[in-house]
């Protein structure tokens, strides 16, 4: 088994409230808080239960996925009391270290809140340093629903027509995003994960801990991999801020499809070649790294240098698992999912993506997945940790 410290994972995590959503409870929330089908955008803050509600009603009604700060805790918990729900751990680099685990390779967790839920869930071989001084319990609402779903109170009449995952939060540990005795711990890795600057919200304090994660950064050995997963910000003017200070420092940066068309500020049609290069061509222009990867439902993309597909294949085949049988998978899904046949038009899109872009593209088609009750939480971060996890192992060679 591989060396803990040789992988670095931070830098936050927390608690999670995962549950599903169900038509019976929706229609009666909607009803007894008069909701119409004309407020369903997303509202620019989420201050109580009606609010998160609409957030959520607007999602459901075109499939979509996001992430929110709420105003009000109790509004989250409430909300959460009203479905059966189970606690989980959270956050990019924790459900990545999760993964890795189970793959057989171990890392150590930076994390900034720590509680006897999370001691409790956590691997036993996952080592974890915390920048907080006590523990601290800011459960995040992670709410899923499926294809399908179909809601009608009032004048309301929606259908999910994709399946997917919503995230609401309230989180002063990692809004605070303490750093700490992270620069000796990076001294010996070889592959370093950030993530969690989106849930900061004061800027003077965001300057100091990107100035401070770049000091601790140059302990790094040269040979080191720096991969950046993104993620919707609570306060989205922060997402520039973070590129810029980070962008020389990045090796790989990845991307879902919604941050990518946030980026673009248009939808993009993720069976269209054209459509897709074009695409990839500009969020390349705006994050100018050694390599962008772009990791879809559809398909997983890296542009730019090196060839990562082996780390696409291992992020895309870990994600497929993750979404048909969830946190109980065994090595026999595994082999059994690596086993089914890849969708024919994500093989068709590959074929003709790397037609039009030429070798500085890589492309690894998703899976047929027919799955009656899939799990839509922690897809990208199941990607990010069978990606580094092929990473990891390719530096021990």
């Amino acid at each position: 088994m591989s060396d803990s410290s040789r992988v670095v994972l931070g830098l936050g995590g927390c608690v999670d409230y995962e549950l599903k959503l169900t038509t019976a409870v929706l229609e009666k929330l909607i009803i007894e808080y008069g909701i119409v089908a004309a407020e369903l955008t997303s509202p620019n803050t989420v201050t109580g239960e009606r609010d998160l509600l609409v957030s959520i009603l607007s999602y459901v009604a075109r499939g979509g996925g996001g992430e929110h700060f709420v105003a009000s805790a109790p509004a989250l918990a409430t909300f959460a009391d009203r479905f059966p729900h189970r606690e989980t751990l959270g956050g990019t680099s924790v459900r990545a270290g999760i993964l890795m685990s189970r793959l057989g390779v171990p890392s150590t967790l930076h994390l900034v809140s720590v509680n006897d839920t999370f001691r409790r869930l956590l691997p036993p071989d996952s080592e974890y340093i915390n920048s907080g001084t006590d523990d601290t319990f800011y459960p995040h609402l992670i709410v899923q629903y499926d294809q399908g779903l179909w809601i009608r109170a009032n004048d309301i009449d929606i259908h999910a027509p994709f399946p997917n995952r919503l995230i609401y939060v309230n989180d002063p540990a990692n809004a605070d995003m303490l750093i700490g005795e992270l620069g000796d711990r990076l001294g010996k890795a070889s592959v370093f994960l950030i993530s969690g600057f989106n849930a900061m919200r004061d800027e003077a304090e965001l300057n100091v801990r990107l100035a401070l994660l770049r000091e601790h950064m140059r302990q790094l050995p040269p040979d080191a991999v720096t991969y950046f997963e993104d993620a919707a910000y609570h306060e989205p003017a922060f997402s520039r801020r973070v590129r810029e200070a980070l962008l020389e420092t990045i090796d790989v940066y990845g991307l879902n499809e919604d941050e990518l068309q946030s980026y673009l500020r248009r939808p993009v049609n993720l069976l269209d070649p054209a459509d897709v290069a074009d695409a990839l061509t500009a969020v390349h222009a705006l994050i100018p790294v050694p390599t962008l990867v772009l990791h879809t439902k559809y398909w997983a993309v890296a542009l730019g240098a090196g060839d990562y597909t082996d780390a696409l294949d291992t992020g895309t085949v870990m994600a497929a698992t993750r979404y048909s049988h969830g946190d109980d998978f065994t090595d026999a899904d595994v082999a059994r999912l690596r086993a089914q046949p890849r969708r024919p038009e994500s093989v068709a899109f590959a074929a003709e993506l790397h037609a039009r872009m030429g070798d500085v593209v890589r492309c690894v088609p998703g899976f047929v997945l027919d799955v009656p009750n899939p799990t839509t939480v922690g897809l990208g971060d199941t990607f990010v940790g069978g990606f580094l996890t092929a990473l990891a192992l390719r530096e021990e060679r």
